[in-house]
């Protein structure tokens, strides 16, 4: 039976995604990436932290081991997975890097079923597949021509660094998996891995010296502007996808939130003509990465 409130908010999620990142591409056009990420995460902060204060305080619902799972959420995913992904473009590019990161879904589908107990059928397996093998296009056709990056020559022994990436942005809803089973709150969850992630992250720039000297004032407002709407869409994406993850399984939930690059096509398609373009593989694509997605939640 259909899980109807965890595909709503499963689908919500991947669309919050899908605008965060067009907010994301129009502020780095002008501002810098390391900026973004931390502006994000403060924002995040900023909505979330003192709604949970006027809702939960004192009783917040933690136990030692949902603290441990949440902050490990946020750690794998965020800190490690996201320092694998920027390593992978720089050093393969992002045309080889964003196809190998559209596994992700097997990665969490595979550990929820060991971990979890997670039901995998053949069918649920298929959907996954046909889900990567769309998305994979999708990503390829996507990332700009002019900013590939990495060399035309790549050593098999660097898919590793993408793979790895796949593998931490996988891991973690199995973490957050394991919080929910101690009863805490969606929105305490959030905080507990957002700050765990904004330390590994904020460490991580200051070891490479690059951490971003963001000053409100000699940030040009437009950038400004962009910088809020992806923090506001990617709070409105962290707790939808929490939401989903609270109600329904794993194997249902990152798959669905993973079509948000079909987002990104269409909004790009009919906000930013000028730098997109559709093509018959880019179609054909989509139409299979809705063909997995609707498997996926037909057959979970």
């Amino acid at each position: 039976m259909v899980n109807v409130l965890g595909l709503t908010f499963a689908v919500l999620a991947a669309l919050a995604l899908g605008v965060t990142s067009i907010f994301v591409r129009l502020g780095s056009r002008s501002g810098k990436s390391n900026e973004i990420v931390i502006v994000t995460f403060i924002a995040n902060l900023t909505f979330v932290v003192p709604i949970t204060l006027y809702w939960y305080y004192p009783n917040f619902g933690l136990t030692p081991r949902a603290i441990v799972a949440f902050a490990m959420a946020g750690t794998m995913g965020t800190f490690f997975g996201r320092a694998l992904f920027y390593k992978s473009i720089e050093t393969i590019g992002a045309s080889r890097t964003e196809p190998i990161k559209a596994t992700q879904p097997l990665h969490a589908a595979v550990i929820a079923a060991l971990v979890l107990g997670e039901a995998l059928t053949a069918t649920n397996l298929f959907g996954i597949l046909l889900l990567i093998g769309g998305l994979a296009l999708v990503s390829r056709e996507i990332v700009n021509d002019d900013d590939v990056g990495g060399s035309d020559n790549v050593s098999p022994a660097l898919l590793v660094v993408p793979l790895g990436a796949a593998f931490f942005f996988g891991i973690e809803p199995i973490f957050a998996k394991i919080g929910f089973e101690e009863d805490t709150p969606i929105l305490v969850a959030l905080v507990v891995k957002t700050v765990a992630g904004l330390t590994a992250m904020t460490l991580y720039l200051r070891v490479r010296n690059n951490f971003p000297s963001f000053s409100l004032r000699s940030t040009e407002p437009v950038v400004l502007k962009w910088y809020a709407l992806a923090g506001i869409s990617n709070t409105i994406f962290l707790t939808s996808y929490y939401a989903a993850l609270e109600t329904a399984p794993v194997i249902l939930v990152v798959p669905l939130v993973q079509t948000s690059p079909l987002v990104v096509v269409v909004l790009s398609l009919l906000f930013l003509s000028h730098l997109e373009r559709v093509t018959p593989r880019l179609i054909a694509a989509a139409t299979i990465v809705v063909v997995g997605a609707t498997v996926v939640s037909l057959t979970t």
